[in-house]
């Protein structure tokens, strides 16, 4: 690979900017495509192609596609994944260790600091600003999970309304069917509609009939695999 490409790889990762490496086998040709407008001209230009990017982009692997140009390997180079955490409660202390052996960076945000503390979430980076703030100075995209756990309309509101218009790939709030139904009421005030209301996962976490705060967080830490694996419909 040229060494402006590994410049701009590791700029982009710094940036939080997906690429590709495309490679066409039998000719050698090389190209890098790593800005909105580079994946414009992919979608625009090259037949299915495209196809097989986002896929390998979504899956984090590398793939093989046939063109009429020839075969491409197309290698995906993603920005480290994250999890905000919303709430310092029972189950995100289970949630947290869970999440980073599993490859998140793993942001808290609870402005309740006693909560919120180091010796509950060791190695953890912790945020005590509201929920709004600290996602937005955190930067919500594509490759970032947002769990609202506080069961408290006052903070987990805020961060799903931040999550909503973001493009974090997943949103995911604890409470009952009922409060469920309750907060989907309030965001609905707020104008969001169906489609926007319908990306919120609650009850949060897969039905496996979890009962502890470390059930919970497995059932939670399987929803958001799923759906970064194989799409929000895996629900």
């Amino acid at each position: 690979m040229k060494r402006a490409w590994v410049d701009r790889l590791l700029a982009g990762r710094e940036a939080r900017q997906p690429a590709l490496l495309l490679r066409w086998l039998e000719s050698g040709d090389q190209r890098l495509v790593d800005t909105p407008a580079e994946f414009a001209d992919l979608e625009a230009s090259i037949g299915t192609l495209h196809e097989a990017a986002s896929e390998a982009l979504v899956s984090d692997r590398a793939r093989v596609h046939d063109t009429p140009e020839g075969r491409v390997f197309v290698q995906p180079f993603n920005p480290p994944l994250r999890l905000a955490v919303i709430g310092a409660v029972h189950i995100a202390q289970h949630l947290v260790p869970m999440a980073r052996a599993t490859g998140y960076e793993v942001h808290v945000i609870d402005p309740r600091s006693a909560f919120a503390t180091a010796e509950r979430f060791p190695g953890t980076v912790l945020s005590h600003e509201w929920p709004d703030r600290a996602l937005e100075a955190l930067g919500l995209d594509t490759r970032t999970a947002v769990v609202a756990l506080s069961h408290d309309p006052k903070l987990d509101d805020p961060a799903l309304d931040a999550a909503l218009a973001s493009g974090a790939f997943y949103i995911g709030a604890l409470g009952s069917r009922g409060n469920q139904a309750k907060r989907v009421a309030r965001l609905r005030e707020r104008g969001y509609g169906d489609d926007a209301l319908a990306r919120i996962c609650g009850p949060i976490g897969l039905d496996i009939g979890a009962r502890s705060p470390a059930e919970i967080a497995v059932s939670i830490l399987a929803e958001l695999t799923a759906t970064l694996r194989r799409g929000p419909g895996s629900r």
